[in-house]
């Protein structure tokens, strides 16, 4: 008798710790320390750290920057022919 597998188990997408820091394109060193800060769940299968690819993938939106949330990142640009020094100091 072969056991079966459940269909929500057989549907997990395990990556290794490489393939997942190169699906987010980051070193193994920052996907460690996303671990170790709980930003990215992972599990211990005997030796080797696996995580899930949809657990990749949440984060991936979870940083996801939202339209005019940015703004401050970019100088305003002044409108051509408006002199910096337009007042009188005298």
């Amino acid at each position: 008798m072969v056991d079966e597998i459940p269909p929500d188990q057989a549907q997990i997408e395990w990556l290794g710790t490489t393939a997942a820091a190169k699906r987010l394109g980051i070193t193994t060193r920052t996907l460690y320390r996303f671990i170790d800060e709980g930003y990215i769940a992972a599990y211990r299968m005997g030796r080797v750290i696996r995580v899930k690819g949809e657990d990749v993938d949440a984060y991936i939106e979870s940083c996801r920057i939202e339209p005019g949330t940015i703004s401050h990142l970019y100088p305003e640009v002044a409108p051509r022919g408006a002199d910096a020094d337009s007042g009188d100091d005298d």
